[in-house]
């Protein structure tokens, strides 16, 4: 079992658009056949982008994870949407789990749960 100085990667599950950024950025890394990235389309099933979520919280390199809260116009439903109650359940310190925001559709606090049990420790 790693540690949290173990933790020295970013990973994403979201649009192309998103993606491409943080890649282009310097997140990317695959390591004998493991990514730390998912693009999510209108064609991406459900059950595909539960296994990423499942395999990035559970590994012990990755120290963030970024996930999509609304994907692109082709997408049927937002990325963190349509695995909502895995989202919800996560409640562990690493990987940290941030919703981020796609270039179509801003932020929205009030379908961020780890937002919300933040403002619910605070009384909000």
């Amino acid at each position: 079992a790693g540690t949290f100085k173990d933790r020295n990667l970013l990973a994403v599950i979201g649009d192309e658009d998103s993606v491409t950024g943080l890649l282009l950025a310097g997140i990317g890394n695959v390591d004998k056949a493991k990514r730390n990235f998912l693009v999510v389309d209108s064609k991406t099933s459900v059950s595909t982008i539960e296994a990423a979520f499942e395999e990035y919280t559970e590994r012990k390199d990755i120290a963030i994870l970024l996930i999509n809260q609304h994907a692109s116009p082709l997408s049927a439903r937002p990325v963190a949407e349509k695995i909502r109650p895995l989202v919800d359940k996560y409640n562990q310190a690493f990987p940290a789990l941030l919703e981020i925001p796609s270039k179509d559709h801003p932020y929205d606090p009030a379908k961020d749960s780890v937002l919300k049990r933040v403002q619910k420790l605070f009384g909000d």
